[in-house]
């Protein structure tokens, strides 16, 4: 039988500590111009903690461009997130573009539409 973790919430405060200190090392020290307004949705680690998916979204820029430069720069920002964090094993960073903002923004917009539309028709 496995024994269990001493703190159960540890996979979540490495995952909510990495997408903080991501953020900051994006934003101050990745130079890459096919990265922009990054803001980090999310962190998902496994429970090795060898991998972290890591959901980001962008105000501009091409999502596609953004995720490949990402994905360059992974070992520089776990090399940076390793001098940060302490713990022993520093995970595999796997950048994904999450689209949940733009789905609601066109969620948003049906809406505004069926709403102006129920309006005319009354």
């Amino acid at each position: 039988m496995p024994k269990k973790s001493s703190k159960p919430n540890r996979g979540f405060q490495i995952a909510d500590q990495i997408q903080r200190d991501l953020s900051e090392l994006i934003a101050r020290e990745l130079k890459d111009p096919r990265v922009g307004m990054v803001t980090i949705n999310a962190v998902e680690v496994t429970p090795d903690y060898a991998h972290a998916k890591v959901f980001f979204s962008i105000l501009v820029g091409d999502p596609e461009e953004t995720t490949e430069a990402l994905n360059q720069a992974a070992g520089f920002l776990r090399n940076h997130l390793f001098k940060r964090l302490h713990i022993h094993t520093v995970p595999t960073l796997h950048f994904h573009f999450d689209r949940t903002t733009e789905r609601a923004a066109d969620m948003n917009a049906l809406i505004a539409k069926a709403v102006s539309s129920r309006s005319k028709d009354e």
